[in-house]
Formats: structure tokens, C-alpha cells, sequence
């Protein structure tokens, strides 16, 4: 499933392709793909025509396209938002509207021409079906401590993501308010890190590769954890998800894409996930592959010892 990284490598080529055009039609190819918009399809396709997409923004494994209308008071905030969620094998793709449809093609956004700019749509294209599309409102973020709501949709989040913790890439991420939370949790440090009311975007690949950089199991008690080591949890996540975002994150097949169709080549320097029996690039012990939460959980039984009172 695709995390932060490769999430955020999507929201960045929306920014370049999308940011100002106007919706001209959407249609909903599989109503699977908009199951989260309860009014259902057509709904769905008459809020977005007309109106006009705004900087692309992420949260965790979120992202969302503010839509202004042009029934909106100047410099008014936006009030309403295309929020996506890829699942396992969602794709969201630009390219020109004459092309070939996509085998699993579940809803195409054509927008009005623009002079200055090549023609193109927007294609959400899902193998297992298990990603979504749907129009809702934006509220007031109570993480990023904004000021207020900007016209850009600054300071706004969807309503059904509202719930979800800052993730290690926001400047609003509060590492300290992150340690509190994880010794009143009592739970195994990877569990915790998979709790996107805690932390969100990391999912089991990159709290795999911080963990092995931080030198922790992925069943340390969370009680048990000292500031320095929650700090060294945070950074570790944050260089890890750096190095991906600068190759296009991780593509293990070809389900994740960017807009272009392009894969990431992160998978080329994974240091734990998925390298069972490998040697440890730190010190030549096998890497260790267990079952968790029907998963798996790679680590480097040297560098990452098994805690003598664990939590899965």
C-alpha cells in the first residue's frame, strides 16, 4: 500500500498539472470507486463540475484537491474538497484525454481547455478496488495551528480525516506530544507507529526501514521508551521518508505509479523490509522476518534485539 512517500509524490504532480484548472465533466466509470460518497455517483460528478482545482494538499497517506467555485466570495476560503485514497493499487494519472483507457479505469476528470496549457485529464485507475474518491467538506485543521483559513485551503482539512495525527513531514509534527502519547499506549512500537491517530503515514515498510535505522525491535513496549529514543524514532522516519521522496518513493510492482506512470526505485535501498536472510548492511547478520498483525516485520536480530518483556 502506498505511504507518505509515494502519497506525496502523487500530490506533488497534481500541483504542477491540476493547480488552476476548472472541472469541465467527472464520470464514475465503477461506482466501487466513490463508495464514501453516500450521495452517491452522480452527486459526486455534479460537485465537481465547474469548479476549480486548488493546490493539491497531503496528510499521512491522504490527499486532497480544494475546489473553488465560482460562486465563492473573492479571497474566500474553499469550502468543499476532492479527497483520494489509494488503497493497494490505486493510481491517480494526467496525461492527454485521447489516450487509451486503463484496463481498471474507475473515474476520469476532464477539465475545460486551457490556452496556455496542454489538454489533459485526470484518471483514477484501481486494480483491487479498494482505494476511493469522494467530495466533502473542509473544517478547520486543529493540528497545523493556522491562523485561519486562507484561500488556498490552508488551515482546512476534510471532515472524515480530521481525526488523523500530523505526520513526521509537517512542520506542525509535535515529536514531544508523539513521546507522551506512546508511553500512555502500552503497546509495541510498531504497532504504534501504524496508528494513524499517532502518527500518520507511516505504514509497515517505513516503520520497518526507521526502526532498523533507530536500532529498535519493532516489539519495544512503548512504556518503556525514552525521550531520546522516540526522538531517534522520529528522525529515523524522517530520513528514511526524505531518501524515498528524492527516487519517486517505493514500487515493489507496477500498481504504484506517479501521475506520469512513472515507478520509484526506493525499493533498491531498503535496509530491513523485505530482505529476509539478507546480511545486515551494518553488521552481516541475517535479517529476520516475523509474522505481525497478518504482516510481516523484518528487523536485524543484532542491531535490533528482541526486548525481554515485548508487545505485539
Amino acid at each position: 500500500m502506498p505511504e507518505l512517500p509515494e502519497v506525496e509524490v502523487v500530490r506533488a504532480g497534481l500541483d504542477r498539472w491540476t493547480t488552476g484548472r476548472t472541472v469541465e465533466k467527472a464520470e464514475v466509470l465503477h461506482p466501487r470507486a466513490v463508495r464514501r460518497h453516500e450521495t452517491g455517483p452522480a452527486d459526486f460528478a455534479g460537485r465537481l463540475a465547474g469548479r476549480t482545482v486548488l493546490p493539491p494538499r497531503r496528510r499521512g497517506k491522504y490527499l486532497w484537491l480544494p475546489l473553488a467555485d465560482p460562486a465563492d466570495a473573492a479571497g474566500a476560503p474553499p469550502s468543499e474538497a476532492l479527497l483520494a485514497h489509494l488503497g493497494m493499487s490505486g493510481q491517480l494519472l494526467v496525461g492527454a484525454p485521447g489516450r487509451e483507457a486503463q484496463k481498471h479505469l474507475r473515474v476520469r476528470i476532464a477539465f475545460t481547455d486551457d490556452p496556455a496549457a496542454d489538454p489533459l485529464d485526470l484518471r483514477f485507475v484501481d486494480q483491487r478496488t479498494f482505494g476511493h474518491l469522494m467530495v466533502t467538506d473542509l473544517v478547520p485543521d486543529a493540528v497545523s495551528g493556522a491562523a485561519g483559513p486562507a484561500p488556498d485551503g490552508t488551515g482546512l482539512v476534510p471532515a472524515p480525516i480530521v481525526h488523523i495525527a500530523a505526520d513526521p513531514l509537517e512542520a506542525a509534527f509535535d515529536g514531544d506530544a508523539l513521546y507522551r502519547a506512546l508511553r500512555r499506549r502500552k503497546t509495541g512500537v510498531k504497532r504504534a507507529l501504524l496508528d494513524q491517530s499517532l502518527i500518520s503515514g507511516v505504514g509497515n515498510i517505513y516503520a520497518d526501514e526507521a526502526l532498523w535505522r533507530a536500532r529498535l525491535h519493532w516489539a519495544r513496549p512503548t512504556e518503556t521508551l525514552t525521550r531520546a529514543e522516540a526522538a531517534r524514532i522520529v528522525r529515523a522516519a524522517q530520513d528514511v521518508m526524505g531518501a524515498a521522496l528524492a527516487v519517486g518513493g517505493t514500487s515493489f510492482d507496477s500498481l504504484y505509479v506517479n501521475v506520469d506512470g512513472e515507478s520509484g526505485y526506493f525499493e533498491r535501498s531498503l535496509d530491513a523490509y523485505g530482505r529476509r536472510d539478507e546480511p545486515c548492511r551494518r553488521c552481516g547478520a541475517p535479517i529476520r522476518r516475523d509474522e505481525f498483525m497478518n504482516r510481516s516485520s523484518y528487523s536485524c536480530p543484532v542491531c535490533q534485539p528482541r526486548p525481554r518483556r515485548a508487545r505485539y
